[in-house]
Order: structure tokens, then sequence, then C-alpha cells
């Protein structure tokens, strides 16, 4: 299995079967080197969105369209896209779970707000989510944007992931310090790999607080388009 940062939140999942996009933001990122959209998206199976913000969901149609695969993510802004855009889409909503070949996807809650621009301002975009990724003998919890919230521990209880995507630069999300409570209170993470952060000035640009509030807890700070690898757990 292997994890790829695509710079802010957007990632490259390899797992099982399926190549994931998650939340994948290409233009307009500052962290993404340009010319390499190919490299990043090659092969790619499924395009997993945990909201309609711009810095999240500007690409996914088109991906969607110039890869010719399916668009997963919440039920009211999939189903518009599939009327729209003519595009396949997986439409769900939180607690259902969906198969992707032989990976299960949950989506889970987030807290946060969702709405794309519209030509008289934000459009509803269907609610916030997150998601549990469950494959090759790892549960992933990718936050999305969201703050602290005490529904972390059901999500614990009921999926356990051993690693954590975590939104953490703070401004819109939870920032380090938050992120590490989340962690540490409601989590058993082995790995923990922080997210949004670094793109723009007002956000936090390093990862050492969260490392330092989780000993034990291998925190990872990825670099864009460096593969993280996970060997199946015991």
């Amino acid at each position: 299995m292997k994890i790829t940062w695509l710079g802010h939140a957007s990632f490259r999942l390899e797992i099982e079967d399926q190549v994931l996009l998650i939340d994948p933001w290409f233009t307009g990122n500052p962290m993404f080197p340009e010319g390499r959209e190919d490299e990043a998206t090659d092969g790619a199976t499924a395009i997993l969105l945990t909201h309609g913000h711009g810095d999240h969901s500007t690409d996914a149609v088109r991906l969607a369209k110039s890869l010719s695969v399916p668009l997963v993510g919440i039920y009211d802004l999939m189903s518009h896209w599939e009327a729209k855009e003519g595009i396949a889409t997986v439409g769900f909503n939180k607690g259902g779970t969906v198969r992707l070949g032989a990976v299960a996807v949950t989506m889970v809650n987030a807290v946060h707000s969702s709405s794309m621009a519209g030509p008289d301002g934000p459009v509803y975009a269907g609610a916030e989510a997150g998601f549990m990724i469950a494959g090759e003998d790892h549960t992933i919890y990718v936050s999305g944007d969201t703050d602290v919230m005490a529904d972390m521990k059901i999500f614990n209880d009921l999926h356990a992931p051993d690693i954590g995507i975590l939104a953490a630069g703070g401004h819109f999300t939870m920032d380090m310090k938050r992120a590490a409570y989340a962690a540490k209170t409601f989590f058993d993470f082995k790995t923990v790999i922080p997210c949004h952060y670094k793109t723009f000035p007002l956000l936090e640009q390093s990862a050492e607080a969260l490392s330092a509030a989780l000993p034990g807890v291998d925190v990872i700070e990825p670099e864009v388009l460096t593969p993280i690898a996970f060997i199946r757990s015991d």
C-alpha cells in the first residue's frame, strides 16, 4: 500500500486493486509541481471527494471525465454532477459504506462547511465529510476539513483506524495542537500524516508540534509526490 501526498489535502492512495485520488487539486495548487499531473493520476480507478470547496473540488469533474473514473462522495453533489456533467458517480451519505473493488469506504462526519462559488455567491454543495478506507489489513481515517469532535470516539470504536490523515493547518481546520488532541484522545494511531498545511502563509508550516505531542506515534511530514509505503498489519 502506498500513500502519496499531492500537496494541500490531496492524496493518491494505492490500496488493494484500487488507485484512489482523494480531493485531487492541481489547478492553482501552489504546492503541486507543474507538469506532473499525469504522474499523479496514472492508473486512477476512482476519485474521492470530501466536500465542495475549491481547494478540494476544482479539478474533480475534469478529472472524472479525462480519466473515465467515477467520482465518489456526498449524494447531493454527486447526483447533481451526474445529471449536469454526465459523469459516473457513487453518491452516498454519512454512515454508509461502498465497495470500490476490494476496498471498503465508509463516509463519516466532519465539522466544517461545503460550498462552491456561484455567480451570486456561495452555492450549497452537500455536507462536508471524512472517510474510513479499509484494505490490505489497514484502515485509514481521512479526516477531511474538520475540527475536533466527540464523534471521533465513535469512529475509533467502530473502525479502529491505524493510520490518520489529519487536516491540521489551522484557520480553516484543526491546527497541530488540536489535531494532536484528537489523535491522542480518541484514536490509537500507529501513523499520522498531517495535511492542509504549508500551502499558504496563514496555515501552519510545520508539524513539529503534532509530532512532539504524540510520542510513540509515527508522525510523517509528507513530501509532495514521494510515496509512503506500508506493509500489511500482522
